[in-house]
């Protein structure tokens, strides 16, 4: 009876991939716009084609390395139960300022369509030229 419960819950967690679109595609974005965008659109599909990351691409969360390489964010985007619980992104402002994109915006997540929680993120994109170097992300819970 316990594994038939967990495994429903297993079920219900990774049928989030459902979740709305994150960020509508704009054409006044720059380039480099468009490319972060893209990746705050595969936090929430999950689909991370669209995503261009350098081969050896970082990602720094709130202090923690938490991406080592290009293949693995891609993979962690597409596969990563910590992405499962996205519901949202909204309210996103972008900058740009030389080869740096700074996002902010609110993410919601939760589970089987019930938001639970939802917190402000600022993501900072370094992309040289045509894709992602490194993101630093900085997460504060809403009250």
């Amino acid at each position: 009876m316990r594994i038939t419960h967990v495994s429903a819950l297993a079920a219900a967690f990774l049928a989030l991939g459902t979740a709305t679109a994150a960020a509508e595609p704009n054409a006044a974005d720059s380039p480099r716009q468009a490319i972060a965008r893209a990746y705050l659109d595969a936090l929430v599909s999950h689909d991370a084609s669209a995503v261009p990351f350098a081969p050896d691409a970082t990602r720094v969360e709130v202090g923690l390395r938490t991406g080592y390489s290009g293949p693995q964010l891609s993979a962690d985007l597409e596969n990563g139960l910590q992405y499962r619980v996205i519901q949202g992104i909204r309210d996103l402002t972008m900058s740009e300022s030389g080869d740096t994109v700074t996002t902010h915006y609110l993410l919601d997540s939760g589970v089987a369509g019930i938001r639970l929680t939802t917190v402000e993120i600022t993501e900072t994109f370094v992309i040289p030229v045509d894709s992602i170097q490194t993101i630093e992300a900085t997460i504060t819970p809403v009250l």
